[in-house]
Formats: structure tokens, C-alpha cells, sequence
């Protein structure tokens, strides 16, 4: 019996049209790369300043020319930003707005979205149309309005516009919220309906839970964005019971009256910091949001 030896193997070969598809491919990937890097720069530039910016003295502050480094940390500035006022109590003045807002607003925009999502009712895609409308409203043109507004029945220098803010939802989290239900099946409620359960019952048992990407990207996009703001206590509050934003522009003075600089640096980096740790940690929610909440007629 003749033994047939197997054939060499012979490596496919690589044809020009591969290669040059694998180089462009490998540019295409530097470029991106590069783009991302300068985007980078762009983003933490000055963060970065400003960090450098509070470890200067007054005088490297204000010298021409700019100077980058300066010659000594002045660590103090840090210090001084958290015992010439009450840091922490104006801090704990934005914990709780932003806590309370941002809760408020999660839960009635989760809500609001839910309807949308599962239940039937005549007009319901006319709603929502309008709702998406009302985000092309720029917020600058309705706060004299709601100024007057809470003027009127005795709301200013307290703390009850930012829960009726949160009780009304937000169209963009409504939006989220609406897309991510409306991918869930139809069985879900199904079930629970042939189980006796009602709507409340069905959106806070199973729906809810289910959504906790969605939550947390609301709670942590509506907190970021009541810690940093500066309009609202500033229209609404007085200096005692105002938020650390604006307490850092009104402290921070000179027996002479003008503002330190370097210290206000300080206390703004400080007052950033807890926002970007925060955001740090939880960045990977943002991603499964974002793809839970595709767009779905």
C-alpha cells in the first residue's frame, strides 16, 4: 500500500489589495488616536491650570510674563480656601440640593418615561413630541419668569424650587428613560398583570430595577449638574443659605477688598474634585445608558 504524504502547507498569500486595506486601517486607527489625544489636552488643559494656578503665590499669578510652574507649592492656598469661610457648610448647602433635586427628578422622569413607554393612550406620540420640543427652550429666557413666579408665593431664600423643579421631570432623562422601557418585551407586564398586579406595582417592582444604568446616569447627570450651578442660588438665596458655587465668588477678599486669586483657585479645584471622582466611577454607566437607550420607534 502506497502512502500518500500530505502536501506542505503553504501560508495564504497576502494579495496588495489586503495589504493596503490593513495600512489604511492601521492610519485610520493613528489618526483617531491623535484626534482623541488633542481632545484630551483640550478637555484637561485647564484643569490642569487651574490646579497649577493654586499652588501659586499672588505675585506668580499676576506676573508677566505667564509663568506655568511656579517656584514653590503654596499648599496653604488649600487651607485657607476651607478656613476663611465655612467650606463645608456651604458644601453641605450643595449636597443637599443636588441630593434631593437629582432624586426628585430620577424618579418622576423614570415615571413620566414608563408611561410613555407601556402604556396606551389617545395623543400619546403628540405628547411626547411636545415634551422633546420644550428641550429647544433655552433655560436663560424662563428664569425671570420663575423668579416671579416663586416671588409671588413666597418660594425665594428657600429650598422648595429645586423640589417642584424635580417633581416636574426633565424632558431629556424623560426621553432616556421612554427608549430604555420601550426595549424591555411586552411579557414582562403581561405576567404581572395575570398575577393581579397594577401599573404602580409593575413599574417600581420590575421595571425599575431593571433600568438601574438609566437611574444612575440621570441621578449623576442631574447631580453634576445642580452641584455646579451657579444662576439658580444665586437668584434665589441669600449668602446664608446659598451653595458652595457661589459662596467661592463672594469670600476669598484682602483687608483690602480684592479678591485672592490663588485661594479662590484652591476652593475651585476643591469644589471640582468630588464631581470628577464621582463621575470617574461611574463613567461605565453612561456607556450601558447609552446603549439600552437606543433610539426604538
Amino acid at each position: 500500500m502506497t502512502v500518500t504524504k500530505p502536501a506542505p502547507f503553504a501560508p495564504a498569500k497576502t494579495t496588495p489589495q489586503r495589504r493596503s486595506a490593513t495600512g489604511t486601517s492601521k492610519r485610520r486607527q493613528v489618526i483617531t488616536y491623535v484626534l482623541l489625544l488633542i481632545l484630551g489636552v483640550f478637555f484637561v488643559g485647564p484643569f490642569l491650570w487651574l490646579v497649577l494656578a493654586a499652588l501659586k503665590t499672588p505675585a506668580e499669578w499676576g506676573s508677566l510674563p505667564i509663568r506655568l510652574l511656579p517656584d514653590q507649592a503654596q499648599w496653604s492656598n488649600f487651607v485657607d480656601a476651607l478656613t476663611q469661610m465655612d467650606f463645608l457648610g456651604y458644601a453641605r448647602n450643595s449636597l443637599f440640593l443636588a441630593t434631593i433635586f437629582s432624586v426628585l427628578i430620577t424618579l418622576s422622569s423614570a415615571l413620566v418615561g414608563f408611561g410613555f413607554a407601556r402604556l396606551k393612550a389617545p395623543g400619546k406620540g403628540v405628547l411626547f413630541l411636545i415634551l422633546l420640543s420644550t428641550m429647544m427652550i433655552p433655560q436663560i429666557l424662563t428664569l425671570l419668569p420663575t423668579y416671579v413666579l416663586f416671588s409671588q408665593i413666597g418660594l425665594v431664600n428657600t429650598y422648595w424650587p429645586w423640589v417642584l423643579w424635580g417633581l416636574a421631570s426633565s424632558p431629556y432623562f424623560v426621553f432616556l428613560f421612554r427608549q430604555f422601557f420601550a426595549t424591555l418585551p411586552r411579557e414582562l407586564e403581561d405576567a404581572a398583570i395575570i398575577d393581579g398586579a397594577g401599573w404602580g406595582r409593575i413599574f417600581f417592582t420590575i421595571f425599575l430595577p431593571l433600568s438601574r444604568p438609566v437611574l444612575i446616569t440621570s441621578f449623576l447627570l442631574s447631580f453634576t449638574g445642580s452641584w455646579g450651578d451657579y444662576i439658580g442660588p444665586a437668584l434665589l438665596l441669600d449668602l446664608d443659605h446659598t451653595t458652595l458655587a457661589v459662596a467661592i465668588t463672594a469670600w476669598y477678599q484682602d483687608p483690602a477688598g480684592n479678591v485672592i486669586p490663588t485661594v479662590q483657585a484652591a476652593a475651585a479645584v476643591l469644589y471640582i474634585v468630588p464631581v470628577l471622582l464621582i463621575f470617574f466611577f461611574s463613567q461605565r454607566y453612561f456607556v450601558r445608558s447609552s446603549v439600552g437607550s437606543g433610539i426604538k420607534g
